[in-house]
């Protein structure tokens, strides 16, 4: 029970600390709207990584590590193709399908400014959620455990699907589901950053078919329509049923080659322990 409270507490502390810290985030003296959103996206990224110093190295004693850089080429690679197949299959149906369209295209001022602070966005997401505190529940307690933990917080941020109604919630928790997969596959955060990264910065400010805050904005001009259900309606993408179903085949993709890649390690240990 001990254990329970204190990791409660820690959680707690954790979570409500950094949202109350960033709440006092001063504004910076520009007219510039990329430099200020990228501003804005900072702040809570150095906060996020400030607490996680803190509670690793000074909380846990550097008990808990938060992998990062593991295999940093070879798991940005496969967070690239993750992150270009999640979002590339969604997009491909819906074109296909005629329920997005694009019509016409904007211009965007520092474009790069935009898509820098949509990546500042991933990674505090990622970096909170699949950082301390999955590391943390999953030490205490096991996998099932931290998922289901991060997975509530993460949904709770993106408060905004409960109004949206049951699919666009499903969406959040199962892209959640997908993300702690995905680090459980490669063993690192960069690839559900950079997948999450990929969401983010080309379904929102290029293609214009994914909710970032509404100060940001979109190169292409998309137009859906149709059955709700299909389209996603005003949520656009994060609103369609087409985003559910091809989560849960990466969700299941990933448990299966997760699932093999178990078996491969036990199988060579096993093989060490005969030949040694």
């Amino acid at each position: 029970m001990q254990k329970l409270l204190t990791t409660i507490l820690k959680t707690i502390i954790f979570f409500i600390g950094w949202a109350i810290l960033i709440s006092f985030t001063p504004d910076i003296g520009t007219n510039n709207p990329a430099f200020l959103r990228l501003w804005w996206e900072f702040s809570p990224f150095a906060v996020v990584v400030l607490f996680s110093i803190f509670f690793v190295f000074i909380i846990e004693k550097g008990k808990i590590k938060i992998p990062i850089i593991t295999s940093f080429f070879k798991n940005s690679l496969i967070g690239v193709v993750t992150g270009a197949l999640w979002l590339g299959s969604v997009a491909a149906v819906l074109i296909l399908t005629k329920t997005m369209n694009i019509q016409g295209h904007n211009q965007i001022d520092f474009i790069w400014i935009w898509i820098l602070a949509s990546l500042l966005n991933a990674a505090m997401q990622e970096l909170l959620m699949r950082g301390y505190l999955y590391q943390l529940w999953k030490q205490k307690y096991n996998v099932a455990a931290a998922t289901v933990l991060t997975t509530i917080l993460f949904t709770a941020m993106h408060g905004g699907a409960f109004e949206a109604g049951m699919i666009p919630v499903l969406n959040v928790v199962s892209m959640s589901v997908f993300a702690t997969i995905l680090l459980e596959y490669t063993g690192t955060m960069i690839a559900p950053i950079i997948a999450h990264f990929i969401w983010n910065a080309i379904g929102a400010i290029i293609m214009g078919s994914v909710s970032l805050a509404s100060d940001y904005p979109n190169l292409l001009n998309s137009s859906f329509q149709g059955i709700q259900m299909l389209s996603g309606g005003q949520y656009k993408m994060e609103g369609s049923i087409i985003v559910l179903v091809v989560n849960l085949i990466l969700i299941t993709c990933l448990l299966v080659v997760n699932k093999n890649k178990s078996y491969e390690s036990k199988f060579i240990r096993n093989n060490k322990k005969e030949l040694g």
